[in-house]
């Protein structure tokens, strides 16, 4: 079930959903020409649509602008960080390696720092068939530590593979401990709203604490000038991406939803 929820949702996203109907264009061509052109028009629209800068800009906007910073992050009990910005040390890297969410250790260890709370709890596991490895909390803790994060104040939360089980495993670590009170819940801006309303539904008093913005106020007064006006004119794989993640949070935000989980 884990892994059909990470595969059927791909034709449901805009390079998939073009696959499909790219195909169904050839099937349809010699029978039904007419179909074909319509199932080939509406792949080749979708996938201009997904692509163009302004609607990839828009829609991750809708989500990372939810919870925008509006002054210094306040102390909690604890900081609490959501896996998916870690590589694995598989080879040939060197060592840990971090992906684009990877501001996310960076940011909850630059919290603790500053003493914001006096528990650093890094949850996510590692999925055995994608690479496999140490989880993902271990892999965090050992940066976090690199950071200057005591290791008897980190708990790692290491069973976790979508946020549900993220803030199910989160309660329980907290209530093992006896913490009481707000979290900050650190993850990418563009995940914060699905995860503050999961971590919600479990009374988890989560403030967010957003890292990983794609949009930013810089980005939106650049694309007001003509170079960019031309770039945001063809389809490029960079919008196509972000629209893409957009979307994915979106039909999360549904599927939760139908699951009782927000």
């Amino acid at each position: 079930m884990f892994f059909l929820s990470k595969f059927l949702p791909l034709f449901i996203y805009p390079l998939g959903l073009t696959f499909i109907l790219m195909v169904l264009a050839i099937g349809l061509f010699w029978r039904y020409p007419k179909w074909s052109a319509i199932s080939l028009s509406s792949a080749l629209t979708i996938l201009l649509l997904a692509s163009n800068g302004w609607i990839s800009q828009e829609l991750v906007r809708s989500l990372e602008w939810q919870y925008l910073p509006t002054g210094e992050v306040p102390n909690a009990e604890a900081i609490v960080v959501l896996g998916g910005g870690v590589k694995p040390a598989s080879y040939p890297r060197p060592w840990i390696e971090l992906n684009e969410a990877g501001d996310r250790v960076i940011y909850g260890a630059k919290l603790y720092r500053e003493g914001k709370a006096p528990w650093l709890i890094l949850s996510g596991g590692r999925i055995d068939w994608k690479e496999g490895g140490s989880s993902e909390a271990a892999d965090m803790a050992e940066l976090a530590q690199t950071m200057g994060v005591p290791s008897a104040a980190i708990l790692q939360e290491p069973k976790s593979f979508n946020t549900y089980e993220n803030a199910v495993n989160v309660r329980k670590i907290l209530e093992s401990k006896g913490i009481k009170g707000n979290v900050l819940l650190v993850t990418s801006a563009l995940h914060i709203p699905r995860s503050v309303l999961i971590f919600k539904n479990q009374k988890i008093e989560a403030i967010p604490a957003p890292t990983d913005f794609f949009v930013t106020k810089g980005e939106l007064e650049d694309s007001q000038n003509w170079q960019m006006f031309l770039l945001n004119l063809v389809p490029n794989a960079h919008s196509l991406d972000r629209t893409t993640k957009a979307l994915k949070e979106y039909v999360g935000l549904i599927v939760y939803s139908l699951l009782g989980w927000l």
